[in-house]
């Protein structure tokens, strides 16, 4: 028999990743194999992240031998035990399987004394679940009788700053577990015949009450479905509010709104309960938004941007996980009275001077020493910090835009202008449709593509891997979502000043 052929059969074919899940939840593998319909979209970006990071890291050790996937997972066992003969060498997607227990390592570096394990992580530190994974792999190719010499984590340096060229040694930290790895052996023996046991004895949907594995490691694509009887809004439905938190009340039967009205809990908590139980006429502090009104100077100028962050640093000056603003609306008033102007700006994909070109064009765009008006002031600052920090004969006109910015969520967000279809958020998407109901214009729903800000960046990010036609569309659609987050703006100023 071959050394990388262990099989015996078993009640369910695990994986690394299949393994993670049943330690978090084993109710998911169960739900995965008896209502798959149940389970809410996955993130797609997260996964391709990954995908680019773990094929970028294969060349982190020099040449490397690849085994290509395929669905017949013994062709890739085959092709794993052919290539272990050749020794010294660097394996990428080294495929094992042990009592149907099956794995690819990332990174498996192959001697004449052993063997040693490379997880590969698109993230910036090292969770648990990540140990859990690395253990796994351990236990599977331990048990095939190779002798695991070390067993490391590869994970995203955030602090790297990609000069012109990438640097691999530079991007990539890596880490010895060995130690954790070796001291959880017996606990993933235990888990993994726990799971065989669970999913045989279980042909019934099997009860299991929600609790922290809901949302730790990964929130649970099931939470829609394991939730569903619940009464509703529940107590998972305010705003703000710890998950923790949440699950003490939950725990301690105070699920629905009416349970919660009398509880001790943050004034904020305890008035969105209110205003939904009672459907309270809109809380406004007119001296709060006079106050903001009272700041601004024209021209006005409500700018909006959109950003994506690459994993892996696409731009000279630039951190993995950087903010990259490609894109802003922008909508001007320039005196009281004038009529609302429109200007955007919407980078290239292939753009290797994005950044830039961006500021630059935001500079020709608000000449003058008007009031920048934005939604969470906080990111575009940031954003225009970074851009300074970069290119530092742009600082001061980047300076000039936060001096003159003014945040018009500061209200919401104090509570100072509150009513009960805001459902205890201060989000211009719960915002808007609380002060302009029933307004086809300003509902992101009727968008044709794009309707919040991680579509956006998602939406951008794809754009080098569709057809010319496929391009001008997500282009037309990011256009048109971005606009409406500055006419949302423009639309809550005009809502301020019919107030005052």
């Amino acid at each position: 028999m071959k050394l990388l052929w262990g099989y015996i059969m078993s009640e369910i074919h695990l994986s690394k990743s299949r393994y993670c899940r049943g330690v978090q939840c084993e109710k998911i593998l169960w739900l995965e194999k008896y209502r798959p319909d149940s389970s809410a979209d996955g993130n797609d970006a997260v996964l391709e992240k990954g995908r680019e990071v773990g094929e970028l890291a294969k060349g982190l050790f020099g040449e490397y031998e690849d085994i290509p996937f395929d669905i017949d997972l013994s062709v890739s066992i085959d092709k794993t035990d052919e290539l272990l003969q050749n020794k010294p060498n660097v394996i990428t997607e080294a495929s094992f399987s042990y009592e149907n227990n099956f794995c690819s390592v990332d990174i498996l570096k192959n001697d004449e004394e052993g063997v040693e394990i490379y997880e590969v992580k698109s993230s910036t530190k090292i969770d648990e679940v990540y140990i859990d994974d690395a253990s796994y792999q351990y236990f599977v190719l331990s048990n095939l009788g190779l002798n695991v010499k070390k067993v490391s984590i590869v994970y995203i340096n955030n602090e790297y700053i990609r000069g012109n060229e990438l640097e691999l040694d530079r991007l990539f930290k890596i880490e010895d577990v060995t130690f954790k790895v070796i001291e959880k052996q017996d606990e993933i023996k235990s888990n993994i015949d726990f799971i065989n046991e669970f999913m045989k004895t279980n042909d019934s949907e099997p009860v299991k009450d929600i609790g922290m594995h809901c949302f730790k490691p990964y929130r649970c694509a099931f939470w829609d479905y394991c939730t569903k009887d619940l009464p509703k809004p529940n107590v998972f439905d305010i705003a703000g509010m710890f998950s923790s938190k949440k699950l003490e009340k939950y725990y301690d039967g105070k699920v629905s709104f009416e349970d919660l009205k009398n509880e001790k809990l943050n004034p904020k908590y305890l008035e969105q309960i209110d205003f939904e139980l009672n459907d309270l006429e809109p809380k406004i502090n007119r001296k709060a938004i006079e106050e903001v009104l009272d700041s601004l100077n024209y021209p006005l100028y409500f700018i909006d941007y959109e950003s994506c962050q690459y994993a892996v640093p696409e731009y000279a000056g630039t951190k993995p996980y950087q903010q990259i603003p490609f894109q802003y609306s922008l909508h001007i008033i320039k005196q009281k009275d004038a009529p609302l102007e429109h200007k955007e700006f919407l980078a290239e994909a292939d753009d290797m001077n994005l950044i830039r070109n961006f500021a630059e064009s935001m500079i020709r765009d608000m000449p003058e020493n008007g009031s920048v008006i934005v939604y969470n002031k906080a990111f575009e600052a940031t954003r225009n910090k970074e851009i300074a920090r970069m290119y530092p004969d742009l600082a001061d006109e980047m300076k000039r835009f936060n001096d003159n910015m003014v945040d018009l969520m500061i209200p919401f967000k104090n509570r100072d202008y509150y009513t009960k279809e805001m459902k205890g958020s201060y989000s211009i998407k719960y915002v808007l449709p609380a002060l302009y109901p029933d307004d086809p214009e300003l509902d992101y729903s009727e968008l044709s593509l794009i309707h919040k800000g991680d579509e956006a960046s998602n939406a951008f990010l794809s754009l080098n891997d569709k057809t010319p036609e496929e391009q001008a569309k997500i282009r037309k659609a990011l256009l048109e979502y971005c606009k409406l987050d500055t006419y949302a703006m423009v639309k809550i100023w005009e809502n301020f000043n019919s107030l005052i």
